[in-house]
Parts: structure tokens; C-alpha cells; sequence
């Protein structure tokens, strides 16, 4: 297994991890042009032994001078339970570190996998409105159902 930023030639096998899930409405759908136009916040975990395939995907967005959000964890529907979300969120934690970022959030439809790895629950109210002008191209939007969670680094 590699993890290391997303290249590219990935785009499309991310997108197409990501809307696995998204057709069952556990995470939101990501576009094409978003993802090409974003490809530098995302992180995959490659199978070397399997010609480099994408095994998993997860982005961390800078979205202030203190605070970043985890977005689009994804794990390849064959490569579920083998830790391989937890080695991604960790991975984007380690890195809004490097970058001096203090706060990291998400929102999310699985709150206790985030739980796990020290995010708590927050009122979305308190979430910045530069996040909300991202929400407004969301389908959900204004009725959000996913949960939001912050960590303090």
C-alpha cells in the first residue's frame, strides 16, 4: 500500500470510488471538473501490486487561516476494513499540522468513524460562512443531514 497525493491520471478512479458511495447517499457526489479543478487536496492509498490502483481517496480543503475540512473519504468497496480510511484521515491530519492549521472538521454521514479518531460533534452553525457558500452548489442544500465534527490539532 502507498498513500500520497492524488495524481491527474486518478481522477477518474476516484470519481468512480466516490460515487459508489454517493448512489447510496453516504457521501456527496463529486464532479469531474471539481475534482480536476481540486486534485491537489486529495490523498489516494494505491495497490503497487495491482498496477497502481486506487484504493481509497480522502481530501483535506484549506478553507481558512486556522482551519481545513476533511472531504470525500472514500474506500474502495473490495478493500473495506483494513484500516485504510483511518490511514487517510490520518494522513490529511498529519498534514494540516505541517501546515500550521489548528482545526480540522467535516461533515459526514458515519460520525462515529470520526469519533474514533478524535473529532467531537459541533453545531454547523459555527462552521464559517465561506464553507456555506461551498454548500450552496450542494443538492442538500439548505437541508444539510450530515453531521459536523472538529478535531483541535
Amino acid at each position: 500500500m502507498n498513500i500520497r497525493k492524488a495524481i491527474i491520471g486518478e481522477v477518474g478512479e476516484i470519481q468512480q470510488i466516490l460515487n459508489y458511495y454517493a448512489h447510496q447517499d453516504l457521501l456527496l457526489p463529486r464532479s469531474l471538473n471539481e475534482l480536476y479543478r481540486h486534485v491537489r487536496d486529495y490523498f489516494i492509498i494505491s495497490d503497487e501490486d495491482e498496477g497502481g490502483k486506487v484504493l481509497g481517496v480522502c481530501g483535506l480543503g484549506i478553507v481558512w487561516e486556522d482551519l481545513a475540512e476533511i472531504k470525500s473519504l472514500a474506500v474502495d468497496k473490495s478493500s473495506n476494513g483494513k484500516g485504510l480510511g483511518s490511514m487517510l484521515v490520518k494522513e490529511c491530519l498529519d498534514e494540516a499540522r505541517k501546515l500550521g492549521l489548528k482545526r480540522v472538521f467535516t461533515l459526514t454521514y458515519v460520525p462515529s468513524f470520526f469519533e474514533k479518531h478524535g473529532f467531537k460533534e459541533v453545531d454547523k452553525s459555527i462552521l464559517p460562512h465561506k464553507i456555506w457558500a461551498d454548500c450552496l452548489n450542494c443538492p442538500k442544500f439548505p437541508d444539510c443531514d450530515e453531521t459536523a465534527l472538529m478535531i483541535d490539532l
